[in-house]
């Protein structure tokens, strides 16, 4: 298959660059380059790319808005390449959120020898997004009426919370970020405590973490290790480190640890769901959601054997049907469900005895 493969970016010089690397990969086609959203959007149409690279600050309309009104009529794959896209920025996660399938940081200066010393990771994600299937960008839940029902919600005897404290682990990558904001911005509150593995990079989780915090009714952050895993609390792996369930006294902690990448992947899921079903067994519930590769697959596997509930994200609603494809593969999987029921299913396996 050979990847068609649009630019967008202000700098001419960016342009040629992209077109002499581009030009080298027998599996890319360059089909069309513009320097802004405003005349790139008639080529587009012409043209039909599977991929879009787009930078972000530009003339006449930035990159952001232009992938947000992409991503609400005809969604297209996209890489984001962009000196505003620098580790763990605001942007970037605007970003992701806003559809695109990764981010690539350029820098301000030695931009034709960034893109030489890149073009591996680049082709990569080109063809990687490429496999993506992108959905229309929907509204979400309200936040602030999310917050107002926690204020309502009854307050949970110490007994009843202890009785009901099963674990609900989570593992996503491409795709993940906006995945995993429509699940816990359709949770209550007091929803059972939820460990999250995202495939993200360093100092991208803090802030991935802090901006779902403030969209949902849980709480959300990034764990840190010893945390507890409690009722209405979301905790994400760091990126750059492994997270493991542990238990003691009856109660659910992680373990937030350095080491080997496991998959290709630091953080893995399958270190997170090996590690729930040594200490949950059939307490816990496991899910997958969409994702390139295979991460989480064996680890789901010994979840399921071990008695746990298993749920993985249906293709149709995938951006990547990887990972889900790979736990179904090794028949690791009790449910395949929409995105738009998981938080449903989490609910139900909470309120089972």
């Amino acid at each position: 298959m050979v990847v068609k493969v649009f630019v967008v970016d202000d700098s001419a010089i960016v342009r040629q660059a992209l077109a002499h690397m581009l030009a080298d990969s027998p599996d890319i086609e360059l089909v069309g380059s513009a320097p802004n959203p405003l005349l790139a959007m008639e080529a587009i149409r012409k043209t039909t790319p599977d991929v879009l690279l787009l930078d972000i600050e530009m003339p006449g309309m930035d990159g952001l808005t232009f992938l947000r009104q992409i991503m609400s009529t005809n969604p297209i794959p996209t890489v984001i390449c962009s000196t505003l896209s620098t580790e763990g920025s605001k942007v970037a996660l605007e970003a992701l959120s806003a559809g695109a399938i990764s981010v690539m940081a350029k820098p301000k200066l030695g931009l034709k020898q960034f893109l030489d010393d890149s073009r591996r990771d680049m082709i990569l994600a080109l063809k990687t997004a490429a496999r993506a299937r992108p959905r229309a960008r929907t509204s979400l839940p309200d936040a602030a009426a999310g917050k107002a029902a926690v204020v309502r919600a009854p307050v949970l005897s110490s007994i009843h919370a202890f009785a009901m404290n099963k674990p609900v682990v989570i593992g996503s990558s491409t795709g993940g970020t906006q995945a995993l904001e429509l699940v816990l911005t359709s949770l209550p509150g007091d929803a059972p405590g939820i460990a999250i593995t995202q495939h993200m990079p360093e100092k991208f989780t803090a802030m991935y973490a802090q901006r779902l915090n403030g969209l949902c009714a849980m709480q959300v952050r990034e764990a840190k290790d010893g945390d507890r895993l409690e009722r209405g609390l979301a905790l994400i792996a760091p990126g750059g480190l492994h997270m493991q369930l542990r238990k003691a006294s009856g109660q659910y902690y992680v373990h937030v640890v350095d080491g080997p990448p496991v998959n290709r992947h630091k953080p893995s899921v399958d270190v997170l769901f090996k590690s729930a079903a040594e200490v949950a067994g059939r307490d816990a519930l496991g899910i997958i959601m969409t994702g390139m590769g295979d991460d989480g697959a064996r680890g789901m596997k010994i979840m399921h054997d071990g008695g746990a509930r298993t749920i993985a994200q249906n293709e149709e609603t995938c951006v990547v049907f990887g990972m889900p494809k790979e736990a179904i593969k090794l028949q690791a999987v009790d449910e395949i469900l929409p995105l738009e029921q998981i938080a449903r299913a989490i609910l139900q396996f909470d309120s089972r005895a």
